[in-house]
């Protein structure tokens, strides 16, 4: 059972951010840095990569660990405390779509990479030179 009160969770809900985040901040700044040119929220390609670096056709995602299920496929539901059956569907669904939007960029001949907000967090140089090796 949920602790907090249905307007209390609505108001969470509302807050959670799609775009700059920190980990996506955190990853630009990087790729700034090093001298790596990129758009952000990149409108023109499906799935409207968080960083695309167009000169070399790279699609960079930042991929939430919760919202795109990085624990479920060993422990599914595990950190749900309510309403399993919604969120274990919602996340199965964007686990798909990420795929869906990996083969519509593939199809187009761009490279898709996806980085784990955790994996950022803690260790942004190797994300960095994942990113590297492809320019």
């Amino acid at each position: 059972m949920d602790v907090l009160t249905k307007e209390q969770r609505h108001k969470c809900m509302k807050n959670v951010k799609s775009v700059n985040t920190k980990p996506e901040v955190l990853l630009r700044k990087a790729l700034w840095h090093d001298g790596i040119r990129y758009r952000k929220n990149y409108k023109k390609l499906p799935g409207t990569p968080d960083i695309a670096i167009t000169k070399r056709k790279i699609a960079i995602f930042v991929d939430g660990d919760f919202w795109h299920a990085r624990n479920h496929q060993d422990n599914p539901g595990e950190q749900i405390k309510s309403n399993k059956d919604f969120w274990l569907l919602k996340l199965a669904r964007n686990v798909e779509r990420d795929k869906e939007v990996n083969d519509a960029l593939l199809a187009e001949g761009w490279l898709v990479l996806r980085f784990w907000e955790s994996d950022i967090k803690s260790d942004v140089e190797r994300c960095l030179v994942e990113v590297k090796k492809y320019l």
